[in-house]
């Protein structure tokens, strides 16, 4: 039978981008900015009419995650591009490198310093040394529900907070010239899928399965599996031909590269969530200081409210897709039996604790995303952002055209995001 793999990961030639500059920074500002070409947050249309009345058009290359327009995933990008152009009456473009295909991911920090890209989705947690504090978030990201819909949102939105509020976090971006647009993403929690049947302790002694993060390999260990390490764009061949039994995947992955129609017994922790989702982030590079101060505001702004809408909306939907794939493959979602679920919530306390006894983070930040997850799920529920169903029904009960993200959005960008405004 032919595959109908949707591979995400893919590289063609470079493209010529339009800017070039030299430079790079978070900006420092109050969420004002209203003078010297500028605007203030939230100001009238007419106002920002007037800042950018004068201003020559540009085009950003940018680099989204999807692999093509058409994907779920392409949500995140298309909806910030759509504010963008909508906010600067059309003098803000964009050439669009689908399915990384100006810079894989190892490339994306060099391509956004030496002008390639203006704009990348990059996935620092594949790079643990030159990012061990937002690696070290990734080992932190469990304190959220693991609901599809309301978990999703909230955790976008506890991220966005911690992220702008962590001066060291950001320096980790800015050092290297970059600017973090949203520094710290989760692409939706984590599934264990397999080929075939078996989410008791025992069934997973001696499984192979590939890991998404170093934050999986105790807990493999620990359930008696052995870890494997390969990209993505292997996964789907490695289970057809069994050289592995399983793969840890996220919805929006899964959703996006169709690789659940070669594991499709999928098991999840019911309520709780997999830590190590937080794995991405939107970033700009050496072009974006270059841009003129409404520029620059107008894409700060939709990067921080539409974008983290669309990243959430990719989420769902991109799970939509994977829960659709599980059931024409004849699988099935299973929540993890107790002594499985046990093993893997007892070894994500370990991490946690093992990091505040080494002094990666120190206690008040572990405590401070319990506290914070707890509040952000409070505040989604009381936005109205509620499960109509089950995962395992999430293709049957939840409508794209319902849901706008960017009410809690643009609460988690007050919270954080707002005070590095450009200004």
């Amino acid at each position: 039978m032919v595959s109908t793999f949707r591979r995400a990961l893919v590289c063609a030639a470079p493209l010529l981008m339009v800017l070039s500059a030299c430079g790079g920074a978070v900006g420092k500002g109050d969420g004002g900015g209203g003078g010297s070409g500028g605007f203030e947050f939230g100001a009238a249309q007419e106002e920002v009419d007037a800042a950018v009345a004068d201003l020559d058009p540009v085009t950003l290359t940018i680099q989204p995650y999807a692999a093509s327009p058409d994907a779920a995933a392409a949500v995140a990008e298309q909806s910030f591009m759509d504010a963008v152009e909508e906010r600067s009456g059309g003098k803000i473009g964009f050439d669009v490198a689908w399915g990384q295909s100006i810079a894989a991911y190892p490339e994306v920090d060099d391509a956004l310093a030496d002008g390639r890209l203006d704009l990348a989705y990059t996935v620092p947690v594949y790079f643990v040394a030159e990012y061990p504090r937002i690696d070290a978030y990734n080992k932190l990201s469990q304190y959220v529900s693991g609901s599809p819909l309301a978990g999703e949102a909230a955790m976008q939105a506890q991220m966005s907070e911690a992220a702008w509020n962590d001066p060291e976090l950001l320096e980790e971006y800015t050092s290297k010239g970059l600017v973090p647009l949203n520094p710290m993403v989760t692409s939706g929690n984590y599934w264990t899928a397999c080929g075939d049947e078996g989410t008791a302790l025992d069934d997973w002694q001696g499984r192979q399965i590939r890991i998404g993060g170093s934050v999986q390999t105790p807990i493999a260990q620990n359930l008696g599996a052995s870890p494997v390490s390969m990209e993505y764009g292997e996964a789907f061949e490695a289970l057809q031909r069994s050289t592995v039994d399983c793969i840890f995947v996220q919805g929006m992955v899964a959703g996006s590269t169709g690789l659940l129609e070669a594991a499709p017994q999928v098991s999840t922790l019911g309520d709780e969530r997999f830590t190590g989702a937080v794995t991405a982030g939107h970033v700009a590079g050496s072009s974006f200081e270059a841009l003129p101060l409404a520029y620059r505001q107008i894409l700060f702004d939709a990067a921080g409210i539409d974008w983290t809408h669309g990243v959430t909306a990719a989420v769902v939907g991109s799970s939509v897709d994977a829960v659709a794939d599980v059931r024409a493959a004849g699988g099935e979602f299973r929540e993890m039996d107790a002594d499985a679920a046990e093993v893997i919530l007892s070894t994500q306390r370990e991490i946690a604790e093992q990091l505040v006894a080494d002094g990666v983070v120190d206690a008040s930040v572990r405590d401070g995303l319990v506290e914070s997850g707890a509040r952000w799920m409070e505040r989604a529920a009381e936005l109205g952002y509620e499960d109509g169903g089950e995962l395992s029904e999430l293709d049957r009960w939840y409508d794209p055209e319902d849901v706008d993200f960017r009410p809690l959005a643009e609460e988690a960008f007050r919270a954080g995001a707002l005070a590095h405004r450009p200004a």
